[in-house]
């Protein structure tokens, strides 16, 4: 994490409080340290630091306007030409500060929060990328026309298949996934627990065909790394954890050889998950609790996928489409 001795005292109090009161994810207390050191060096910088007190919503709508450089562009980058931040990272930026004037005023050292009169901009709608069914049964063989099998029958294809097979047949996310044991399994009962956001704990029923894979591993892991003792249920053959970076090479390499999606992550499989049930007539608060959403209107942007999908219909086959 970014060093916090130029963030006032309050800032380090608020990243204290949502690493281990709210239990943030590592990333986003990661995310907000660096908005909170942008805002105040802004703040430093072009209003001699002025007390948090007198932070008024122009002070915050300036430096989104101005005090932000955003990603450059790679062509640029030595040249040190800024390119507009995106949307999501202003918005981003601006959960930062409402959470944190937030923990202001309950503190007692704001009045009001000035977040109250700043709007963001508006996200651009965009529907969740997945793939195709007929794409995620090439997971159980080789693409038409290769010789190679998507996996190796050694214990590192095994558990590049469980990986992919289990990010699919149970949605989950991939830090949830790097955080499975062996006992969030219930075998017996065909289900899995997960730790997700804001240490939620969900169970998921799967079905015997990914119980099967998860045994058939289990066994392949102990002839692989005899005795294992590792708290993840997911090692490498070396016997250390799969880190997240293992996932997302198994994910990129795997989907380059059943679609041409240009985007090929971990994601995109939770969103496939999601797709395929709705598509085929699945509740939409079922989905949410598989997916544990806090909120239906994360949800429901899978009918969307849905309904996109009726209008290519009807344009196709209907006379008058």
């Amino acid at each position: 994490m970014l060093d916090q001795v130029h963030l006032p005292p309050l800032a380090q109090d608020f990243l204290a409080w949502l690493s281990l009161e709210k239990r943030y994810s590592p990333h986003t207390v990661q995310s907000y340290s660096l908005d909170l050191h942008q805002f105040f060096q802004y703040l430093q910088s072009q209003y001699d630091g002025i007390p948090l007190g007198s932070v008024k919503a122009s002070h915050i709508k300036s430096w989104l306007a101005l005090g932000l450089e955003g990603r450059k562009k790679a062509e640029d980058a030595r040249k040190g030409v800024p390119t507009p931040a995106s949307a999501v990272t202003i918005r981003r930026k601006m959960s930062a500060l409402r959470s944190f004037f937030k923990f202001a005023l309950r503190k007692g050292v704001v009045q009001q929060s000035p977040m109250a009169r700043v709007t963001g901009p508006k996200l651009p709608e965009r529907l969740p990328v997945f793939v195709d069914e007929m794409a995620m049964e090439k997971l159980t063989q080789p693409p038409a026309g290769e010789e190679l099998p998507l996996f190796s029958d050694d214990f590192a294809g095994v558990t590049q298949c469980l990986i992919m097979r289990l990010l699919y047949h149970a949605g989950i996310r991939r830090a949830e996934l790097i955080g499975l044991e062996d006992r969030s399994v219930d075998i017996s009962n065909g289900q899995i627990k997960v730790l997700g956001k804001g240490n939620k704990e969900r169970i998921i029923p799967v079905g015997t065909v990914l119980m099967k894979d998860i045994r058939n591993y289990f066994d392949k892991r102990e002839e692989a790394v005899p005795g294992y003792s590792g708290k993840a249920m997911l090692c490498l053959p070396n016997g250390k954890p799969v880190q997240a970076w293992d996932v997302y090479r198994t994910v990129r390499r795997v989907l380059e050889r059943v679609t041409t999606l240009k985007k090929r992550s971990p994601h995109v499989l939770r969103h496939t998950f999601a797709t395929h049930l709705v598509n085929n007539g699945a509740d939409i608060n079922a989905v949410k609790e598989l997916l544990g959403h806090a909120s239906l209107a994360s949800t429901q942007v899978y009918t969307h996928n849905t309904i996109e999908k009726l209008r290519r219909v009807h344009k196709q086959a209907h006379p008058r489409g």
